[in-house]
């Protein structure tokens, strides 16, 4: 999965699929009707901690976040003219209530992977349908076996995209495209 540099050497910043952020004009219109055509009610997190898609970070507290519904699939269907039709979905996201600076530019390269979580990797063709799945419990090791997950679902070279959720709460975390 890591590409390598002049030397031979891996390149371990440099990775093949990186985690893309929701696009800044689609924040903006999310924080004011999200995709399930609901306002935007932002509010005062007090502990911290959750997975926010405008910026691939953790939220602080006592910052302003909004939990909002999104559709990735049918937003990306839109720009790629897929038809994903029935696997149009639309899910919880955190977002900053307010713009941001977005993802860091140097940071981990798969935001919240992290030891015991539980993710889904659902894979979808340049169509938009599902070409399969996979629930991982990340491991100690240090990406969690993540870029394994990865490696297997791109060796399919139907596989257009790779979506990432939270298994518990079902919450789209991150976009990996081919």
């Amino acid at each position: 999965m890591t590409t390598t540099d002049t030397t031979g050497a891996p390149a371990a910043a440099a990775r093949r699929y990186r985690p893309l952020p929701i696009e800044p004009a689609v924040l903006t219109l999310l924080r004011t009707t999200d995709d399930a055509g609901r306002p935007c009610l932002p509010y005062t997190d007090h502990e911290g901690g959750a997975p926010l898609r405008c910026c691939l970070r953790r939220s602080r507290p006592g910052k302003s976040i909004a939990l909002v519904s999104y559709a990735p699939l049918r937003r990306w269907a839109a720009e790629s003219g897929a038809d994903p039709g029935a696997y149009d979905e639309q899910g919880p996201v955190f977002v900053h209530a307010e713009e941001c600076c977005g993802p860091p530019a140097a940071g981990p390269d798969h935001p919240f992977v992290h030891p015991g979580a539980l993710r889904v990797l659902r894979r979808y063709d340049a169509r938009g349908r599902i070409r399969g799945g996979r629930l991982l419990e990340l491991t100690d090791a240090p990406d969690g076996g993540f870029e394994q997950a990865l490696e297997e679902a791109f060796a399919d070279p139907a596989v257009a995209l790779v979506h990432v959720r939270a298994a518990e709460h079902g919450c789209f975390l991150f976009e990996l495209r081919r």
